[in-house]
């Protein structure tokens, strides 16, 4: 009897020692913190009913209306920029990531590095542009942007060369974290 009440209060102990997991910056396979993949564009509000939301009144493409949904925590903090999508009902298309408290599974957020993608994550094709590279990852609808600033000079103004990952230094920063659910 005396062993069935110790075995009872330890796991009683150790099941209220459980930490809740704070998902608040959490970045999902289908989650965003408190967005999912299928909310709609009209809960917003809603959804981030104790932060600010800020909705562009500028037309941002003339063929499909999209206006992007920005939200700041309350005192001012930019955490998300949204792009709905242009169904009939919209959803988010693509999101932002515009606080650094917001990393993914595997930790990486707006604060790593280069050589933290990828060590975490494999790399499906890098796509360059005029002044930046874009890093998409497969299996994930997580890519990040690297401005050419980042690179070594012989690849920063080439503006037709093709680049490779590993022609990225380690240390590169990101400059944008972006979520496309499109």
């Amino acid at each position: 009897m005396k062993s069935i009440l110790i075995l009872s209060c330890l796991i009683l102990l150790l099941t209220s020692c459980e930490k809740e997991i704070d998902t608040s910056f959490l970045i999902t396979k289908d989650a965003i913190g408190k967005l999912d993949k299928i909310s709609l564009a009209r809960d917003i509000e809603v959804i981030y009913e104790n932060d600010s939301i800020i909705k562009d009144s500028a037309i941002v493409n003339m063929a499909n209306n999209s206006r992007k949904i920005k939200v700041f925590q309350k005192g001012g903090k930019h955490l998300l920029t949204l792009t709905p999508s242009s169904d009939s009902i919209p959803t988010i298309a693509n999101v932002r990531i515009e606080d650094s408290r917001f990393t993914t599974d595997k930790g990486i957020g707006l604060a790593s590095t280069f050589k933290d993608i990828k060590d975490n994550y494999e790399i499906r094709k890098v796509i360059t542009s005029i002044n930046n590279v874009v890093i998409l990852l497969k299996d994930s609808d997580v890519y990040f942007t690297i401005s050419k600033d980042q690179l070594p000079s012989s690849l920063r103004y080439a503006s037709s060369v093709n680049i490779e990952a590993v022609q990225i230094p380690d240390d590169a920063k990101l400059k944008y974290m972006m979520v496309a659910w499109d």
